[in-house]
């Protein structure tokens, strides 16, 4: 059954679930608008959550063919996945900012197994053991890259321009790019009095930009076309720091701090207020990692080897494959802060990347 919640002045949200992931759920957002119903983000592409989306807006009075619009805050397949399906259904238009449309436009084009050779290329590089490498390769030669998320999302027929208010009738809805979950990630400030009259600057919708008690990840942007991931020479070291998530992320943060928002409606948790002070508890908690790196690289060390001694949220051996995956493009971008800094360099030399504090 679909929970709903309503947060006042025509914004809704409804707990559309994740399959198989700790996050359990996407709070996809309703809005009324004077055109009709609009999305805010859809939910996983599974028939589960298409269900739950479905009675979800049954139970607010309106349905899937309802929808007049879609706007996306990113293109992960938890909050863009059923795009396509809403849009088949009614008609409606979907949003995104251009370089998240890219991200998906590149991925709808490339050919069979293009993503997981550069996965494994690019684990290769960061020193990911031989046994973490053998599923990646098995995988691709089985052509069971059919079953990755994402590979079909919906290209989106508009573009969310930053800084401009959305063409949502009777709304004030501004694109806020935020960048560093994705390079297109962007947050909406609905510039409307908060309903309870609670002190700030409207509501934001924050995607996975601000959440209440856990961090984003925050990796490296992922980019097939990149050969920067297989060329070991010291000029395509120098040519991997182009790019930098953790510091679009950090500017990113200051920025929606500024906006000083009544109340933050995010995509997954709950919905809080005082975004102020999440900001700083974010920005006091990477500035505390990148210092605890930058001890760490002391003695040279891969991706891989620095992912392995960061602190999580449970002990390495207990990590599963795939969140291991994701735990060393966090590595790798707070490796790319450090360099961008001058605090961190590659060490020259053949193999693996490896990095060294300077």
């Amino acid at each position: 059954m679909a929970q709903v919640t309503g947060h006042g002045g025509g914004v809704w949200s409804l707990k559309v679930p994740i399959p198989d992931n700790p996050l359990g759920h996407t709070l996809v957002h309703l809005l009324d608008t004077d055109a009709g119903p609009v999305l805010i983000d859809t939910g996983w592409d599974d028939p589960t959550s298409w269900d739950t989306l479905s009675d979800g807006l049954r139970a607010l009075g309106t349905s899937v063919h309802d929808i007049h619009g879609v706007v996306i805050t990113h293109h992960h397949p938890d909050h863009h996945g059923l795009s396509g399906r809403v849009r088949e259904a009614s008609g409606a238009w979907i949003a995104m900012h251009a370089a998240d449309t890219e991200v998906v436009r590149r991925t709808r084009a490339s050919r069979p197994g293009v993503w997981l050779g550069y996965l494994t290329a690019k684990l290769t590089a960061a020193g990911a053991p031989e046994e973490h490498l053998a599923p990646l390769r098995a995988a691709r030669a089985s052509g069971r890259t059919r079953t990755l998320p994402g590979l079909r999302a919906a290209l989106p027929d508009r573009e969310i321009v930053p800084g401009d208010l959305l063409p949502l009738a009777g709304r004030r809805l501004r694109a806020i790019w935020t960048p560093g979950h994705t390079p297109g990630h962007v947050c909406l400030h609905l510039e409307e009095t908060h309903p309870a009259r609670l002190p700030g600057n409207g509501r934001l919708f924050s995607g996975d930009h601000l959440l209440p008690g856990i961090t984003p990840h925050i990796g490296l942007y992922e980019d097939p076309d990149d050969t920067t991931v297989t060329d070991p020479s010291p000029s395509s070291r120098l040519r991997s720091s182009r790019g930098d998530p953790i510091g679009d992320y950090l500017d990113s943060l200051e920025r929606v701090a500024r906006l000083a928002p009544a109340e933050v409606l995010p995509a997954h948790q709950h919905a809080f207020t005082d975004a102020p002070a999440r900001v700083r508890e974010l920005l006091d908690h990477h500035e505390e990692r990148l210092t605890g790196l930058r001890a760490l690289l002391a003695t040279p060390l891969t991706a891989w080897q620095l992912a392995e001694r960061m602190e999580w949220n449970r002990p390495w051996d207990e990590i599963s494959y795939g969140s291991r995956n994701i735990a060393v493009s966090e590595a790798e971008a707070h490796l790319r802060r450090l360099v961008k800094l001058g605090h961190a360099e590659a060490v020259p030399g053949d193999g693996p990347l490896t990095y060294v504090a300077v």
